[in-house]
């Protein structure tokens, strides 16, 4: 992505600086009935000390999604997940969602939360992975993997831990998937093609577990393409494509300042020549970075292609 949501992230900081000048922010929670789990029992492999502690802020202004604002966490350093089960009719498939936010902040409600809402009432476990992101801009060796390994890290043991205890959560170990946005876009690429070993220490029982989704949903990605205008596919996520890479879902628009075009296009390119089942939706207007929001642009209608694609892979029933 470049400058990952260099357009989105500079307003957020400037809201979150004068936010900082207010009232004492709070720490994300989820909501009543949801309870956040560590997923290290310990230290965080691959830790690095942040500026300052974790906080999150409502982000509105120029920034308005659909009309509301949304949460920006930011400095995480100890990564959790959040499990959202169904209540009513159950598939068996879980879904983990990454929030997007340039590996600087997490939109926690906008590509977090209000996915689970969705997801779960289709009969899908969500899970929200609040994976490490340091302070905006903290540091040079930050960001996407190789750059930084701790967000794949993250990811990986996530799933590992959501097939051990698929029994308890009513989950078919065959049915664990990744969906992300924007930087959790490029992160659901990196667990879809690094999944032969983890890039940390076996911790427990997780860790013997597979760490490789079942399929994978791509929203306006970024970290993918090495340059814009080009088919060369980022190097790091080229290399390790190959045909077990999970089927795979993509949506783009083609106005979107962020995450260019070319960040979807070339990851297609590589699954086709993979033979990797994938399916890409490309939009000429839409922007970034709205998550489940509708609005009058087609792309925001993505969840039913989702639903419908899910069906036409064999994951939730018809």
């Amino acid at each position: 992505m470049g400058a990952v949501w260099k357009t989105l992230i500079l307003s957020v900081l400037a809201v979150l600086t004068v936010g900082r000048l207010g009232a004492q922010q709070a720490v994300w929670e989820p909501s009543s009935g949801h309870t956040q789990l560590p997923i290290w029992p310990k230290t965080p492999p691959d830790g690095r000390l942040m500026t300052g502690p974790e906080k999150m802020e409502s982000v509105g202004g120029e920034s308005l999604v659909a009309g509301k604002p949304w949460l920006a966490v930011e400095r995480v350093s100890q990564p959790t997940m959040t499990v959202y089960s169904p209540t009513g009719k159950n598939t068996g498939a879980a879904v983990i969602v990454f929030p997007g936010g340039g590996y600087e902040i997490l939109a926690i409600d906008l590509e977090g939360t209000e996915v689970c809402d969705w997801l779960v009432s289709k009969g899908i476990t969500c899970v929200l992975l609040k994976y490490r992101v340091p302070a905006p801009r903290s540091a040079p060796s930050w960001g996407a993997y190789p750059q930084s390994s701790m967000a794949l890290e993250d990811a990986q043991r996530t799933i590992g831990l959501v097939r051990l205890h698929a029994a308890e959560w009513h989950i078919d170990v065959h049915k664990v998937g990744v969906l992300g946005f924007s930087a959790g876009g490029h992160l659901v690429a990196a667990t879809s093609v690094h999944f032969d070993r983890r890039l940390y220490p076996e911790v427990d029982a997780a860790d013997k577990q597979s760490c490789r989704p079942d399929f994978a949903v791509a929203l306006y990605p970024g970290h993918l393409s090495v340059k814009k205008g080009s088919l060369e596919l980022n190097p790091d996520i080229a290399a390790h494509i190959t045909a077990q890479t999970p089927p795979t879902f993509l949506l783009q628009n083609e106005n979107d300042k962020v995450d260019s075009v070319w960040d979807s296009l070339t990851y297609y390119v590589g699954l086709k020549k993979a033979g990797v089942p994938v399916e890409f939706h490309s939009y000429a207007e839409g922007g970034h970075a709205f998550g489940l929001r509708r609005t009058k642009y087609p792309a925001t209608a993505w969840p039913q292609l989702v639903e419908t694609w899910l069906r036409t892979i064999g994951t939730i029933p018809d």
